[in-house]
């Protein structure tokens, strides 16, 4: 948020320092600042002025500091790049280059001078998030020749990035890169999703030998590649994907026996290395690229597995507090560069990311650090409810791209705005009631306790019918009001019931959007309908998570139906095909599956639950984390009728062990037997650190 921080970078340069005269030289690009951002031709956002702020710093062996500012002794030019922006690509000119410009003895008397510009120093800080970098490079898979007749490398994985172009040809020659996610169902190149942005990278070869060239100051999201211009015959080497996110560590691995979920697995882990450039974008490759408050929200759970996105999120959390209005309002986008703000489910990213941060790392400086944020949203949303404890008639996003075809088996599903945005002011109020008490806040527990106890008994009065009816009677009604603890004890296994009801009526699908599905088969196998939930893992037509796998995607889909089964596409307008939302599931995936779980009562993983949830016809299932106390491994396979369970705890922790369908009598750790206690069909070992092996017969 340019208009409260401005991030400086830090860079150790000795390295290039040589003896005698040494230069500096800065090539600038417009980014976020003053590029096309957001809709409708938006740029010049924060600023119409290209500037630089820079200090070198050297530290002689004496102990004498020299300082080299900035300043205007500086001349500047224009070079190469005519064109460069995060929508449209990027256009360069070779034969503009300026050889040697930023080493010493260059001659730049026709440059210009420079002008120095005032600007407050009190909002520079440092980066708390990880730099954005080249991580890793794809080579294409296959050269297609399309029935229209272009010629398209297929990358094999939809990315996020750049393509470095190698060609030799003539001065003047222009090459053109047009990226796209898909092909359509004739097999040629489509961009119409793309909405306004071109994506287009436009070279022209100075000429003499061979030329290599990769952009600056741009990145698309693209599996296909069109080539225009390529002089000679191009082939599988003159193209290199370079993949670009923040150099966030990689932090889980999941993978199962069933080939399927491997590949949603994977296109999960894709998604996020594709939206996670310093901000969380819902998508990388239209006239949107923007860091939506919801998509961030559903999806922190699976991408703290997934990565270590701590510093990450910290960053974020700052602009998100920054930008937040004064009556407390956050906006649907950090940074906000949109102006809308106060829907429900996006703007409780504000309460929910945090909260998940400190679960996940223990460290309560986040809290600390947005607690202000955090109580001025839930107050925002106290006012819109007033007496009532019920937020009506307001603007919200809603249960966003929800099951809304209908058809004679499986109705549309709306879920009333006025439930979801109640639901969220209890979830809201009863995390900031957790986080007092962590920051030892006293006062403040008991006043938002006694809010959420309000809201709850609202909620009921107004949205729940004597025969357990919640709202709208969609899943996502029974899902918020479930996960969200909004029920009395004895109305939930109804409620439960009821979803389950919804489901099977459905021919086991889901229809739940982006608010509902996160949460969908954590109530499920809460609720003991774990059989059901794998239904729904396991279904592979549309709508379910698999149906974008069948379809051959390599991301997650920003739709259930982004291709349609008959091969057509779903609306161009919204229709991305790298949007990690629904890939929410992969919280489900490690933290029930393979059973890797946070204790909140003890937060970071210092006690870990590992609690295994055997079935939807897997054999096997290996995870691993590597948390702030090193690595969490959960391993087990299920074999006629045995079961063994292979666990890594990390020194200085502990973890409670559940075993599915075991008895006391049954169980063994490396053939001994185990000092345990039998609760229910499971037996309960508490261990310590270090490697164990159970097994035991089921079934």
């Amino acid at each position: 948020s340019y208009h409260n921080y401005l991030q400086y970078q830090t860079y150790d340069v000795a390295l290039s320092l040589q003896d005698g005269e040494n230069a500096i030289g800065v090539t600038l690009g417009d980014g976020w600042y003053r590029g096309f951002i957001g809709f409708k031709g938006q740029h010049n956002f924060y600023g119409e002025k290209l500037a630089l702020l820079l200090q070198l710093q050297i530290t002689y062996e004496d102990g004498r500091v020299q300082l080299v500012n900035s300043d205007e002794s500086w001349k500047s030019a224009t070079g190469p790049i005519l064109m460069s922006d995060i929508y449209n690509g990027e256009t360069y000119d070779a034969r503009l280059e300026k050889p040697e410009w930023s080493q010493t003895g260059y001659d730049d008397s026709h440059w210009a001078g420079v002008q120095a510009i005032e600007h407050s120093k009190d909002i520079l800080t440092a980066p708390a998030g990880p730099p954005v970098r080249k991580i890793e490079e794809l080579r294409p898979v296959e050269i297609i020749h399309t029935p229209a007749g272009e010629t398209v490398l297929d990358m094999g994985q939809n990315m996020v990035g750049w393509v470095r172009l190698k060609v030799q040809g003539e001065a003047g020659e222009v090459v053109t890169l047009k990226h796209a996610e898909v092909l359509d169902q004739e097999g040629n190149f489509y961009i119409t999703n793309l909405r306004s942005a071109e994506q287009i990278v436009k070279y022209t070869l100075k000429g003499g030998g061979e030329e290599v060239y990769e952009p600056r100051f741009t990145f698309q999201g693209f599996r296909y590649v069109a080539v225009e211009g390529y002089p000679g015959e191009i082939t599988l080497d003159s193209l290199t994907g370079v993949v670009i996110h923040s150099d966030m560590t990689v932090t889980g691995h999941f993978e199962c026996s069933n080939p399927l979920i491997n590949q949603l697995q994977h296109n999960i882990v894709w998604g996020q290395k594709g939206n996670f450039l310093d901000v969380p974008t819902d998508c990388p490759q239209r006239d949107e690229r923007l860091g939506w408050t919801g998509d961030a929200q559903v999806f922190v759970r699976t991408a703290a597995f997934n990565m270590d996105v701590a510093g990450f999120f910290t960053k974020w959390l700052r602009d998100l507090a920054a930008d937040q209005t004064e009556d407390g309002k956050i906006h649907h986008v950090i940074p906000d560069v949109l102006g809308g703000a106060g829907s429900t489910a996006w703007a409780d990213a504000g309460t929910i990311v945090p909260w998940t941060i400190y679960l996940r790392y223990g460290d309560k400086k986040i809290l600390a650090e947005q607690y202000e944020s955090m109580t001025a949203w839930v107050g925002y949303m106290q006012k819109q409810a007033g007496d009532t404890y019920l937020w009506k008639g307001a603007k919200h996003f809603g249960d966003w791209l929800s099951f809304v075809e209908a058809d004679e088996g499986r109705p549309a599903a709306v879920t009333d705005k006025d439930v979801i945005a109640t639901a969220f002011f209890a979830h809201s109020t009863s995390i900031v009631e957790q986080v007092a008490g962590v920051l030892g806040k006293t006062d403040d527990v008991k006043k938002y306790a006694a809010l959420l106890a309000k809201i709850k008994e609202a909620f009921c009065k107004e949205y729940v019918s004597e025969d357990v009816r919640v709202g709208s009677d969609t899943q996502t009604s029974y899902v918020l009001a479930l996960m969200f603890d909004l029920l009395p004890e004895e109305q939930r296994p109804a409620a439960a019931r009821r979803l389950v009801e919804d489901i099977r009526n459905r021919g086991n699908y889901l229809s739940t959007g982006f608010v509902g599905t996160p949460y969908l088969c954590h109530v499920l196998s809460n609720f003991g309908y774990l059989d059901v939930a794998y239904d729904l893992l396991n279904q592979e037509n549309y709508p379910s998570w698999l149906y974008p796998v069948k379809q051959g995607a390599t991301t997650i889909w920003e739709r259930w139906d982004g291709i349609r089964p008959d091969g057509t596409f779903q609306t161009a307008g919204m229709n991305s095909f790298n949007h990690y939302a629904y890939g929410a599931i992969g919280e489900w995936l490690y933290g029930v599956v393979a059973g890797i779980k946070a204790d909140p009562d003890v937060p970071g993983y210092k006690h870990i639950l590992i609690q295994p949830h055997p079935g939807g016809g897997l054999s096997s299932v290996r995870a691993e984390f590597d948390s702030v106390h090193g690595k969490i491994a959960s391993a087990w396979e299920s074999t006629d009728g045995c079961f063994s369970l292979s666990i890594v705890v990390p020194p200085n922790t502990r973890a409670t062990v559940r075993l599915p369908g075991a008895t006391l009598a049954q169980v063994s750790e490396k053939g001994q037997p185990v000092d345990a206690c039998q609760d229910g069909d499971a037996v309960v070992v508490e261990v310590g650190s270090g490697q164990y092996e159970f097994s035991y017969s089921c079934g």
